[in-house]
């Protein structure tokens, strides 16, 4: 069994005793835990299975395994401990009798983000020719990247734990200049693999990565549904906010 259909079958397995615990205690933010731990898991094993140098191939694995060790931790603690999140809540009325079947659909789904979207660091794994200078590179924005979406969770969450800021919408530090600086360091984390794959047959397919990534964050399963969490939760103090800071990518917030 090749190592991208033993990903796709534990990635099934995982979603499917997901949605089981999510069925029992209500709360379908687990499924980002999964699929962050399900990348985590993804790119040692392709490392561990490619025909890569071992340069590369341990690389990938420290990188892949680093980013979504602290996202996966991060998510779990939230889910833990919180209410579920809004956006689940909303789904979940949304769907109102056919709320079990749905979640099962859409945790399913989320299997399949996890073999699509570890694709690049398959690719990378099977690279023979190796760009050393590139590589470093790749690590260095990766971890650059690290630091910007840490320090942005690390804000938020200290926002957040204030009673005194309930209702209210977090500008400090990274939020003062975009209103998603999580997402935005995520999706630059993405130009890495581009780099540390470059040299080998899928050097140009590679960089499709980070734009499919930018696609799902604005456009699809990101931004849009966080926002219309947070004009749900925080209403008009929101709505100025959208008004002076950037949507995404970090800038000055207008006066």
């Amino acid at each position: 069994m090749c190592s991208l259909t033993v990903l796709a079958v534990v990635s099934v397995v995982a979603m499917a005793l997901a949605w089981l615990w999510q069925k029992k205690h209500s709360n379908a933010g687990i499924v980002d835990v999964v699929w962050a731990f399900g990348m985590m898991v993804a790119g040692p094993w392709y490392a561990l299975t490619g025909s890569a140098p071992l340069l590369l191939k341990l690389s990938l694995g420290i990188l892949t395994f680093s980013w979504f060790l602290r996202l996966g931790s991060h998510l779990q603690r939230r889910v833990f401990s919180e209410a579920e999140d809004g956006r689940y809540h909303a789904m979940r009325n949304a769907m109102k009798e056919h709320v079990n079947l749905g979640f099962f659909a859409f945790f399913l789904a989320q299997a399949g983000f996890i073999w699509v979207l570890s694709l690049p660091f398959w690719a990378v794994a099977q690279n023979t020719q190796v760009q050393t200078p590139l590589v470093f590179a790749a690590l260095l924005l990766a971890a650059l990247a690290l630091y910007g979406e840490t320090t942005a969770d690390q804000q938020l969450a200290e926002f957040r734990n204030n009673p005194e800021n309930r209702g209210l919408t977090c500008r400090k530090g990274w939020w003062r200049y975009s209103r998603h600086p999580n997402y935005f360091f995520e999706w630059l984390h993405w130009f890495a693999y581009p780099l540390m794959g470059w040299g080998g047959d899928y050097q140009y397919w590679l960089w499709l990565a980070p734009v499919l990534m930018f696609c799902f964050l604005y456009f699809f399963t990101g931004i849009p549904f966080t926002e219309q969490q947070a004009l749900r939760t925080r209403g008009d103090d929101y709505r100025l906010y959208q008004k002076t800071t950037s949507l995404f990518f970090p800038w000055w917030p207008a006066t």
